[in-house]
């Protein structure tokens, strides 16, 4: 295994859409989030700020976020040693 001192030793990228504060960024997404309920009330679009603190949990910090095409967003997380 190998040992990281003070930089990021692995990362996490996340890649499609997201809620920020709860509320979808666009109407395409919403649309979405619908369509993935209707066929498992567990699925569904999340909200970054509820990814993020699961990821806290488990080490990670939030990196960066990066706007995508089609209102999608790449969320990259990071746990340094």
């Amino acid at each position: 295994m190998a040992r990281c001192r003070g930089v990021v030793c692995g990362l996490v990228f996340l890649y499609g859409p997201f809620k920020r504060d709860g509320q979808h960024t666009a109407p395409s997404n919403a649309a979405f989030d619908s369509s993935l309920r209707e066929g498992n009330p567990e699925w569904g679009v999340r909200d970054i700020e509820a990814v993020q603190e699961l990821a806290a949990k488990a080490g990670l910090s939030l990196l960066e976020i990066a706007e995508m095409p089609a209102n999608n967003l790449t969320v990259v997380f990071g746990k340094t040693a």
